[in-house]
């Protein structure tokens, strides 16, 4: 069972690994693809990302596109190691 290193909890839910998965292959995201691609809904992604965000696994961007307001989502360098990290763990329990 040694061999088993564990999984990071944060990673574990599906739709916050479903949006580092996203963030990881982009700059960065509107909110809106974001809810677009996990086909969550609003008030659930924004609790995830802000979850995410306090973790230091993303870095949250508010502004405003023309008079509307507009969210961007971006993934960390530490968001980046804790991803390959949970990657590489789930590898040993699937081999």
């Amino acid at each position: 069972m040694s061999e088993f290193k564990p999984l990071d909890p944060l990673l574990h839910s599906q739709l916050r690994l479903a949006v580092m998965s996203l963030l990881i292959s982009v700059e960065s995201a509107e909110f809106t693809f974001l809810k677009e691609k996990t086909e969550s809904t609003a008030g659930n992604l924004s609790v995830q990302l802000d979850k995410l965000e306090k973790a230091g696994y993303i870095e949250i961007e508010k502004s405003f596109k023309g008079k509307r307001p507009l969210t961007t989502a971006k993934i960390t360098k530490h968001g980046v190691n804790a991803f390959e990290t949970y990657v590489n763990a789930l590898k040993n329990y699937i081999s």
